[in-house]
């Protein structure tokens, strides 16, 4: 199955909002909640694609003939590719009835982990979403990261023991998700969390943390003070607010700030392999891809999933090949030109 037969088939399924765009870009959807638009009048989404479009490569093919290894070591495990499908809830909602949260996690958790990379799962006020997502991850022995919404301390260290009998090797918290409107007005309360709240989550949760929503070297210092493995740079992909500056503007200030004390992870408008190697040359250890991996699913099941990675990961290989990196240690900031 090819990538565009995934597009063509997902545009007649995948519900009235999304439109399966070709590339996924955030201007066909704009503020359309719900769906996969944003609060406000979604330019944040927009930014994130615009400014990852503005960076280019440098090509250099003088360097030792050898075959490109894209491989990334994270928390003791090693994945095929640098790229992990990103954290996805409320899918009837959004997306249409094909796919319950269930079903979806199911899929794209067991489908990524066959394919040597893995899957974050989403979260949402039905418990049972975060159950469901637990046991695929269980299923595929581990190979999977749970994001768990910032809800009240007694809620996320009930979900966080779920964490840890789902046998997942990593756990992830979208702070960003505190602009979300259903978590407004929650008792108890969601949403903020202090240095010192954090620190007590992560010190519970018994597996590598990745806090998930830092946008300022300010935010990333307190996530490394709170005890962070590793955080995810995002602007929740542009959902949440307005006028916020792209993913790829602030990854160089952060990388810089915090690279060596935890793994930097970065999402927001990442749509190609190419765009993968400039977010690692700008000094992150990998990248996080969400909306086009529901367009997998919808339009291709198990197939589609193995035709998007396999053409992120072909055009990251084909890139890493004209600019001279051999490997992801390889990838450097001087083989991109912004």
């Amino acid at each position: 199955m090819t990538y565009e037969e995934v597009l063509a088939k997902a545009k007649n399924c995948v519900g009235k909002y999304c439109k399966a765009c070709s590339i996924c870009n955030g201007r066909a959807c704009g503020s359309q909640i719900p769906g996969p638009g944003a609060k406000g009048t979604g330019d944040t989404a927009i930014r994130n694609y615009d400014a990852w479009q503005k960076i280019r490569v440098n090509m250099d093919t003088i360097a030792e003939a050898a075959e490109p290894d894209p491989s990334l070591e994270l928390f003791g495990r090693t994945f095929r590719y640098p790229f992990f499908a990103g954290p996805v809830g409320a899918i009837n909602m959004h997306y249409g009835d094909v796919y319950d949260d269930a079903s979806y996690n199911k899929l794209l958790v067991a489908a990524c982990a066959q394919l040597g990379i893995a899957a974050f799962t989403g979260d949402g006020t039905n418990p049972g979403v975060f159950t469901a997502a637990v046991a695929a991850i269980r299923e595929a022995g581990g190979a999977g990261i749970p994001t768990v919404k910032p809800w009240d301390e007694a809620t996320v260290e009930e979900k966080m023991r779920m964490v840890r009998e789902s046998g997942a090797f990593a756990a992830a918290m979208d702070v960003d998700a505190a602009g979300l409107p259903f978590l407004k007005g929650l008792n108890p309360p969601a949403g903020r969390k202090s240095v010192s709240q954090l620190k007590r989550i992560i010190e519970g949760a018994g597996v590598p943390f990745i806090v998930k929503g830092i946008m300022t070297v300010k935010g990333a210092e307190k996530a490394v003070e709170a005890g962070a493995a590793a955080i995810l740079v995002s602007n929740h992909g542009g959902r949440v607010l307005d006028q916020c500056a792209a993913t790829a503007e602030v990854l160089p200030e952060i990388a810089d700030a915090v690279g060596g004390r935890a793994r930097i992870l970065v999402d927001g408008g990442i749509r190609s392999g190419t765009d993968v190697f400039k977010a690692l040359a700008l000094g992150a250890d990998g990248v996080v891809i969400a909306r086009p991996f529901v367009t997998a699913v919808f339009g291709g099941g198990r197939e589609g999933v193995e035709a998007y990675v396999r053409k992120i990961g072909g055009e990251l290989e084909d890139t890493m090949l004209m600019c001279g990196a051999n490997t992801l240690s390889d990838i450097t900031r001087d083989m991109v030109r912004i």
